[in-house]
């Protein structure tokens, strides 16, 4: 979904909201371009619909306003003149015409991915960061490293290319967002498209390389992606990059990742890596680490191992009371993985504090693992029946 679309427009939000829109026109499966019967056809009607004929991406028009879709009022057809095809009637008002507008829409959609693509030993790896973090250098640099590349496949985005590296373990697809490795046509749009383009990438990602500036350490936009890398589910690896830069009397590489582990505290599940992109200091081992987290967020555990582990955490801590009634957990069963999602049954959700819940993630990441991946719970209620 993207803001309104005013083609001729000084306003820096509107002008902020046009390049919105211009992203998702390029990042689109297929466009759904809504105009106004009552208004009719206006001039700036006109200029989106040029600039959607420009893009080559399937366009549908619904025309909204319109009260009686079976009895097409005469103001609809000069719509024909965007050159769009085909045109929907629509009433958001009333909800008609929908069933038909999704059809259109739908018959759009890219087809299931081929089954080679879903193999299970694929990996697909998001390098995300700030602008200037060395995200190109990065992935040059895995690219050189791992001679075995066999070729360039598209991406989603119109000049954008996903590089497959195939190594010895396995498949893993470097995700590229548009102008990863090409400069921008303008600066500026490289700077104003950075972090939109990396949600997108987080979004078709199963591991996330989150890269940050050694010189800089952690700033508010590192924190902002990796918390939307976390908030998604994705297994994650902390890259510092430029360590061959900072003065080493300044703290060593521990300190240094103290200071990180506090920054991103949400994140204390992910492994970090000291990196130099440009010398290639440990960058083999990245790789190693994709395929690891990768590993760890597939886990799945059985129900009874799950219960065993519950009742130690349960007899080690006892879960909390609450007015005199205590908590109580019947059994949990995970339901899913990358990332691991668990459901507890439980008496009272409102008992589950925070605390506990800590204590109980804790211990499974303790007894199973889970390294570099989010784990989420869900709680049922279930008031167990006296006999």
């Amino acid at each position: 979904e993207a803001g309104g679309i005013e083609p001729r427009t000084t306003d820096p939000l509107l002008r902020q909201m046009r390049a919105q829109a211009e992203l998702a026109i390029e990042t689109a499966d297929v466009i759904l371009f809504m105009v106004d019967m009552k208004t009719g056809l206006t001039a700036a009607d006109q200029d989106i619909g040029a600039m959607l004929r420009k893009s080559r991406k399937p366009v549908v028009v619904a025309v909204n306003k319109v009260d009686r879709i079976g009895d097409t009022p005469q103001e609809v057809y000069e719509f024909y003149n965007l050159g769009l095809g085909d045109l929907h009637p629509v009433s958001s008002q009333h909800g008609l015409g929908f069933g038909d507008l999704l059809d259109a829409v739908l018959a759009h959609f890219p087809d299931e991915p081929h089954e080679e693509d879903e193999e299970r030993d694929t990996i697909h790896v998001a390098v995300i960061g700030k602008p200037n973090a060395g995200k190109s250098s990065l992935v040059n640099r895995l690219l050189g490293e791992e001679r075995t590349i066999v070729s360039d496949i598209p991406g989603t985005t119109r000049d954008a290319i996903d590089s497959i590296l195939d190594t010895p373990e396995g498949r893993i697809v470097l995700i590229d967002t548009a102008g990863l490795r090409k400069r921008g046509r303008i600066e500026d749009d490289v700077e104003r498209y950075s972090t939109i383009r990396a949600l997108a990438a987080v979004e078709r990602a199963d591991v996330c390389l989150i890269l940050l500036d050694a010189t800089e350490g952690v700033t508010e936009q590192d924190t902002k992606i990796a918390g939307y890398a976390h908030n998604q589910g994705k297994a994650s690896v902390l890259l510092v990059n430029k360590w061959d830069l900072p003065e080493k009397a300044t703290g060593t590489l521990e300190e240094y990742e103290k200071r990180i582990r506090k920054d991103l505290a949400f994140m204390q599940y992910a492994p970090v890596a000291f990196i130099s992109a440009k010398t290639g200091q440990r960058v083999p081992r990245v790789l190693e680490l994709v395929r690891h987290v990768f590993e760890q967020a597939s886990l799945r555990l059985s129900t009874g191992m799950l219960n065993d582990m519950l009742g130690e955490a349960m007899a080690m801590t006892p879960p909390p009371t609450d007015r005199g009634r205590r908590l109580k957990i019947y059994y949990a069963t995970q339901v899913g993985i990358r990332p691991p999602e668990f459901v507890f049954f439980l008496n009272d959700r409102e008992r589950m504090h925070f605390s506990y819940e800590r204590h109980l993630e804790n211990q499974l990441r303790h007894n199973f693992g889970f390294e570099g991946t989010p784990i989420r719970f869900i709680y049922r209620e279930r008031e167990r029946k006296e006999r």
